[in-house]
């Protein structure tokens, strides 16, 4: 795709910190560093979110993950855990609409990165988490 940075990253028209790539992802470090050694991991095939991806390419890139996450946490032995975050959408704060995943390195609970969910918990009641668990698989296709 002609206007994608992560597209014109792939063809080398803009530079990149890659730390890991083969034919079917690109890894390489975001520019913004959330902690040191945050990293994208990013299909070479432009696809805009997780919702267009088919299993094969799910598989294919899924498969990479867990090795270059392991590389990165090796990379540190200050590296106590990591974040894996992916974004769908605006409205989920994505914003390059080339699928990719953040691989965020975790050094301490003071890092200058958080995750913060609200527990809504009280406001389900067993009738509501059924409702939306049915629609769910109503919608597998399986």
């Amino acid at each position: 795709m002609d206007d994608c940075i992560f597209c014109k990253i792939i063809a080398g028209d803009i530079p990149s910190y890659t730390v890991y790539e083969d034919d079917v992802v690109k890894a390489f470090l975001d520019i913004s560093q959330g902690t040191p050694g945050h990293t994208l991991v990013i299909p070479k095939k432009h696809i805009p979110d997780l919702f267009a991806y088919d299993e094969a390419l799910a598989s294919a890139v899924f498969a990479r993950i867990p090795k270059i996450a392991r590389a990165i946490k090796e990379s540190d032995p200050s590296i106590k855990g990591m974040n894996v975050l992916n974004n769908n959408g605006a409205v989920a704060y994505q914003s390059v609409f080339h699928s990719h995943f953040h691989l965020i390195p975790r050094y301490t609970e003071q890092d200058d990165f958080q995750m913060i969910f609200k527990d809504n918990s009280a406001n389900y009641t067993p009738a509501d988490y059924e409702k939306i668990q049915q629609s769910i698989i109503n919608h597998l296709g399986v």
